[in-house]
């Protein structure tokens, strides 16, 4: 994998640990912060996590930007705008774990356009020596909310602990999933990396004929992806959407490196994408929370070896 050289030699970051896991974490900061992009919300960005001589998550881009969309590591999460086809141009819509950003002149929502930061809010940040909280406190005309991410060591496994409180008067309405850019051991994508759902997964490849394949509950690879390939699914469908709960597995059948993820929500939707550096199963949940009430979700991850 190659190596990613950053612009800046330092940014605020915090280590968190137990005797099996060790974290490192970069802080959302308007000025010094790893991450500046509209995309991705700026808590909880690992970009190294260790278990029993294992890595987990790192730099997965060929180039580093502050203010690229995509330029993050870690399990982050991503939430839908919200009021965005309600603003007119250069009003306000918000992005949950950003803030509230200028509407341009467009026709309609970029994920991968940089936006104005027109209300930033303010960012809460304690921790222990196993677990560290991210609050989020945006107070605004039109929007105003306090959400909290908690990032929990526990044995073999991490939680990631979200709470959403509308402390405004408009309705938060979204949908959030998370990437999931893991890099386990930094091993090429390609047909030494599984991804084991709970049901059969179905579904059309954007490219019919590139690596990626559905084999039963699994899905493979049957090469290498080559510097700068991507594959893509927008519609990863066969689980139940009643069920509460989901998970699915990916691992590193060279290292023998796993990871078992599970939520505790309804599926509304999943989403896969992978390029040469990272495979990422994209769970989506819906999420809404009226004037005055808040909603919790968690997402478990359990480490191991085969």
């Amino acid at each position: 994998m190659q190596q990613v050289i950053n612009s800046q030699k330092s940014f605020p970051e915090k280590t968190i640990f137990n005797n099996n896991i060790n974290v490192k974490l970069y802080l959302p900061d308007i000025n010094r912060g790893y991450y500046k992009g509209t995309r991705f919300d700026w808590s909880g960005i690992i970009y190294k996590m260790e278990y029993k001589n294992h890595q987990y998550f790192s730099e997965w881009f060929e180039k580093y930007d502050p203010k690229a969309h995509d330029a993050i590591c870690g399990p982050v999460d991503e939430f839908s705008p919200i009021g965005y086809n309600e603003a007119h141009v250069d009003g306000e819509f918000l992005k949950i774990g950003v803030g509230t950003l200028r509407k341009p002149k467009e026709t309609n929502y970029n994920r991968f356009s940089l936006y104005e930061i027109m209300n930033a809010g303010i960012w809460n940040i304690s921790h222990e020596d196993a677990s560290i909280t991210f609050r989020h406190v945006l107070q605004g005309n039109l929007f105003s909310y306090v959400y909290t991410k908690v990032i929990k060591l526990l044995n073999d496994e991490f939680l990631l602990e979200y709470t959403l409180e509308n402390t405004g008067t408009q309705f938060l309405s979204t949908d959030v999933y998370n990437h999931h850019f893991f890099t386990i051991d930094r091993h090429p994508t390609g047909p030494d990396i599984v991804i084991n759902l709970s049901f059969n997964p179905k579904g059309k490849w954007r490219d019919a004929d590139g690596p990626a394949i559905i084999r039963n509950e699994r899905i493979e690879y049957n090469r290498c992806l080559y510097r700068g390939e991507s594959v893509f699914m927008d519609n990863v469908y066969g689980f139940d959407p009643e069920k509460d709960t989901y998970s699915f597995k990916i691992e590193n059948r060279c290292s023998r490196a796993g990871v078992r993820m599970t939520g505790n929500q309804k599926l509304l939707k999943m989403v896969f994408w992978a390029s040469s550096t990272t495979s990422c199963l994209e769970p989506y949940i819906g999420i809404n929370v009226a004037p005055g009430e808040k909603i919790n979700w968690i997402n478990k991850y359990e480490l191991y070896e085969f």
